[in-house]
């Protein structure tokens, strides 16, 4: 079996080796997720619990017991150690992160909503599988921090826009292969409503956002100054989808309702036709897939489409 050399000597085997960089980018996965991810044909994670218990054991992940525990026992969730991350970030195998869990913050209440983010992401992973398309467990990344100063907010939390998730996926059709971006936003309803609005205004701004040019540059250059900021990183702007969870049906329909009159209310947003949004439920998204009809448009007319999310018109 396929192994790799820890600097203490230690071995890997491939699952191991699998394993590493994804609780390293995903910061705290359950075992289930985790068996669903690189082990469904599988009925039980029997091997992989081996493995993960064998890194435990060389130091390079830990795991803790979910806050929300299911009856019959806790359900284990997995996080790598420092030792584990040094390796990771060696290997140079995903982008390196400033932020590194620990045992306090993986037994905190940001368990519920760290895994919705990775259930999120497994149901893009598991459809793409069964359709033919491509997403793995590395093609979505958590918290990453995109700048939205443009004059108007230069201090505070404003100033910058940290996605959920960053979630790529490859849509493959007899015409052809499409590269999708999504920016993911995950509401299990624990939060007041108008802060996920003013999170959109955000979203709005920054699908606009052009950086001031550097001290002494009053124009726009050839190095990209005078140009959005999202060019930089994207083909295209990312489409949002925010994705529902958390509560029952009724509350997550209202929840929809809500969303959408504060978006229609919002010149900012309205005026951002470049920007594309969605509305969905996490239970649709894994049920039905992302091309079923499941998710409503956050502006113009409630009828129901899929995550290509056509852009909505100018008001």
């Amino acid at each position: 079996m396929t192994t790799v050399l820890s600097p203490a000597g230690t071995s890997l085997p491939r699952l191991g080796q699998q394993l590493l960089p994804i609780l390293y980018q995903h910061r705290l996965v359950a075992t289930g997720q985790l068996h669903r991810m690189l082990t469904p044909h599988t009925q039980r994670p029997v091997y992989l619990r081996r493995v993960l218990n064998q890194m435990r054991a060389q130091g390079l992940a830990d795991y803790t017991a979910r806050r929300a525990g299911k009856l019959g026992g806790p359900e284990l969730l997995w996080f790598v150690t420092p030792r584990g991350a040094d390796i990771v970030e060696a290997s140079r195998e995903v982008t390196s992160r400033a932020y590194r869990i620990n045992p306090e913050t993986a037994a905190s209440q940001l368990q519920e909503h760290t895994l919705a983010v990775v259930e999120t992401g497994l149901a893009f992973s598991t459809w793409a599988q069964a359709l033919g398309d491509e997403c793995g467990p590395l093609d979505w990344d958590p918290e990453l921090v995109h700048r939205v100063r443009d004059g108007e907010n230069r201090l505070g939390d404003d100033a910058l826009l940290i996605p959920d998730a960053v979630l790529r996926y490859t849509r493959t059709t007899p015409t052809g292969r499409r590269l999708l971006t999504y920016f993911l936003e995950i509401d299990r309803a624990t939060m007041q409503v108008g802060r996920l609005g003013r999170k959109l205004t955000s979203y709005a701004r920054y699908a606009t956002y052009v950086p001031a040019p550097p001290p002494g540059h009053r124009f726009a250059t050839a190095t990209g100054a005078g140009r959005e900021a999202w060019r930089d990183r994207y083909p295209a702007v990312p489409r949002l989808l925010v994705v529902l969870t958390g509560a029952s049906k009724t509350v997550l329909r209202r929840r929809t309702e809500d969303l959408r009159a504060l978006a229609a209310a919002d010149t900012r947003v309205r005026r951002t036709p470049q920007l594309a949004v969605g509305i969905t439920t996490l239970g649709q998204l894994t049920a039905q897939g992302p091309f079923a009809p499941i998710v409503t448009p956050l502006l113009g007319e409630p009828t129901p489409g899929d995550v290509l999310l056509a852009t909505p018109s100018a008001s």
